[in-house]
Formats: structure tokens, C-alpha cells, sequence
């Protein structure tokens, strides 16, 4: 694999596997490729909310707008430039209020293998 660059066009954006909310995710670099974590950029539609148990350690960097990250501990918000880390295992809620959001994440290990496992 060599060094390689990312802009939010080179992502294709589909519904986030598993889920209902209006919420998107494009994998950049994955499996496929033969690194050891997943690459992509993540939209979150305004007012949608989505509760999980992370499969995978996940840390999402907030590019555009804000969202809300609840645990059984408390509530993060974070804005651009903010970065949020979700570890596996963790359940968590994740809120947008008003113009959603933009982020980016890496995981590890991939998602898309903890999800089919």
C-alpha cells in the first residue's frame, strides 16, 4: 500500500449498515486493502440518533457541525476540529441536533468484518 490522500469526494456514502437514521458512511481504506484499520468519512443527517455497542475501537474526528456522544457515564458534544474516541465494547448513543454532521474515522479492527462476525 502506498501514502495516499482522501477528500469527503472520493467517498461513496451509503446508509450506515444496520441502522434506520439518516446517517451515511463511506469506507476510503478497508480490508480490501491490507491495512489493519478502516479509513472513511461519516454524515449524519440533522436530528437523527443512533445507539450501539461499538464492535470496533472507533475514534471519529468532527469535520462540519456537532453531535452528541452518550454513555451509561455521561454525555460528550463535539464540534469541528474535536475528536471523539468510542471503545469497543462501549455502548453509545449518537445525537445531531441542528445542521448534523461531517466527520471522519479511522477503526480498528474493521468494521465491516466485526459486523459479519
Amino acid at each position: 500500500m502506498v501514502v495516499q490522500k482522501f477528500r469527503i469526494s472520493d467517498a461513496e456514502l451509503v446508509k450506515s449498515p444496520g441502522q434506520d437514521a439518516d446517517i451515511f458512511v463511506g469506507n476510503l481504506v478497508d480490508e480490501r486493502h491490507g491495512g489493519p484499520v478502516t479509513i472513511g468519512y461519516g454524515r449524519y443527517a440533522p436530528g437523527q440518533s443512533l445507539t450501539e455497542t461499538m464492535a470496533v475501537h472507533d475514534t471519529m474526528i468532527i469535520l462540519q457541525g456537532r453531535l452528541s456522544v452518550s454513555t451509561g457515564d455521561g454525555t460528550v458534544t463535539a464540534g469541528p476540529g474535536d475528536i471523539v474516541y468510542m471503545p469497543k465494547g462501549e455502548s453509545v448513543t449518537i445525537t445531531t441536533e441542528g445542521e448534523g454532521a461531517l466527520t471522519a474515522y479511522v477503526t480498528y479492527p474493521h468494521w465491516a468484518e466485526a459486523h459479519e462476525g
